[in-house]
């Protein structure tokens, strides 16, 4: 993540409502709280964070069993891969794509059209992701409890560590519960941006990623106790050299637009950045990347209204360790097109299909958004973005593996794909990142103060 631009790429535009090529939808209402009696399926033909328990008819998405709840021998993240064994069922390319149409996100079915040799090599499907004992007492209470406020986005009451809701219904429940999925208090990490140019060559940011979920917190009773917080993020620049101390600290909320600030070593200041949210570029990736594209969605849901498409079988990223992988070096993992395909793992799953819309009186570049998000980790693995005339535009995608020592499945590398430029970014990528921390919070390491002002400017200036 870098420095802000100083104009958009595009012209900022008014959204409408655009169709969606799915034939069941369920109508926006006004968000509340499901009966005792449907609360009561959690943990018996639903999971306790409210996917389905049973195999799909075909046995493409398995039976969920548990998760990945014991610490596989040698496990270290980036140092084990519990499937590597697998072998591909079979791969979705160009020559067969209208097969499998109907499991592929529009955004990959425009990457293999676009691209020669990009496919989707499916692997069995492994339901990996766990659900520890405090989040299903609190999922089981956000049922009948959690809530919307009146303006159709805000979060208004919910027990933290749990997922607000578990049986949707409406498209924002399932935007928050994407937004509060359970991955541990905080973490940290040394990551890389990467921006493969058309000459092979690749532009990379090194970083340090703190991140903070107050809402993960076990002691977490009621939004209070959080003061409103949704995440915390901070960005340490390491390289290159030119933008070394450069820092980035933000505090997104659960009730209204993220605060930003910037840490500029040439003035030795912090420096508020109201600007440094929604659809501005972020600078040094050439206009392929806007603010809240951030782990793949971040700020403010306020822009948009949201609308639950239903729940579908599709072909997603998912447990993704060849990403994270430290024998793996970005030049060998990185096409000049797209992501090489061998460092890319897709499986069948079942996914909430969410699609958002910019609001009559409100802008974005983005006119509609269509996420996939994973029923067992409500984790965001897919997104498709259209312009103003309905036209694809830019495709994102997620990773996702599981990390038992959090009792979690853990999201950090993702891809952003731009078909009109023809180019593509990556961010979060910590294969040669020499720390990937995920108790960092729970342990001490990261904290409140890691997140303030003084913190970024400390960094900055050591």
């Amino acid at each position: 993540m870098q420095k802000q631009a100083n104009t958009p790429f595009r012209p900022r535009v008014v959204g409408a409502a655009l169709a969606l090529a799915f034939t069941a939808t369920l109508s926006i209402n006004a968000s509340a709280a499901v009966s005792e009696q449907e609360a009561a399926r959690l943990g018996k033909d639903l999971t306790p964070v409210g996917a389905e328990k049973a195999a799909s008819k075909d046995g493409a998405v398995p039976a969920w069993d548990g998760g990945m709840t014991k610490v596989p021998a040698g496990w270290k993240p980036g140092r084990l891969d519990p499937y590597k064994d697998d072998k591909p069922l079979y791969s979705v390319d160009a020559s067969n794509l209208d097969k499998h149409a109907d499991k592929v996100p529009p955004g990959q079915a425009a990457l293999i059209k676009a691209y020669k040799g990009y496919k989707l090599d499916v692997y069995p499907s492994h339901r990996s992701c766990p659900a520890p004992d405090i989040v299903a007492e609190r999922t089981k209470k956000n049922a009948t409890y959690a809530r919307i406020g009146d303006d159709g986005w805000r979060l208004e009451q919910a027990y933290g560590a749990g997922v607000p809701f578990p049986i949707p219904k409406s498209g924002v429940e399932v935007l928050w519960n994407y937004k509060t999925r359970y991955t541990g208090l905080g973490r940290r990490a040394q990551i890389s941006a990467l921006m493969p140019d058309k000459d092979g060559s690749i532009v990379e940011t090194k970083q340090w990623f703190f991140e903070m979920y107050p809402f993960n917190d076990p002691k977490t009773t009621t939004l209070k106790d959080v003061e409103g917080i949704d995440s915390k993020l901070l960005y340490d620049v390491l390289s290159p050299p030119s933008r070394a101390g450069e820092g980035y600290l933000i505090h997104a909320y659960l009730d209204k637009p993220q605060d930003a600030w910037i840490y500029f070593p040439g003035q030795r200041r912090v420096r508020r950045s109201p600007t440094f949210a929604y659809d501005n570029p972020i600078a040094g990736f050439d206009n392929l990347y806007f603010v809240d594209q951030i782990n793949m969605f971040t700020g403010a849901p306020d822009r948009y209204d949201f609308k639950l498409v239903g729940k579908k079988e599709m072909i997603v990223p998912y447990n993704s360790y060849k990403l994270i992988d430290k024998k793996n070096k970005f030049k060998d993992m990185l096409g000049t097109e797209y992501v090489k395909r061998d460092f890319m793992r897709y499986e069948t799953h079942r996914v909430w299909v969410v699609e958002a819309t910019v609001k009559g009186d409100k802008r974005h570049s983005f006119a509609k958004r269509v996420f996939y998000i994973d029923e067992d980790s409500w984790a965001l693995l897919h997104v498709d973005m259209y312009d103003a005339k309905g036209n694809l535009w830019r495709v994102q995608e997620g990773s996702l593996w599981a990390a038992p020592e959090v009792g979690a499945c853990m999201s950090y590398e993702y891809q952003m794909y731009d078909l009109v430029a023809r180019r593509y970014v990556t961010d979060n990528w910590t294969a040669e990142g020499e720390v990937l921390d995920l108790t960092a919070g729970k342990e001490g390491r990261v904290n409140t103060a890691t997140f303030s002002q003084d913190e970024l400017r400390r960094r900055g200036e050591r």
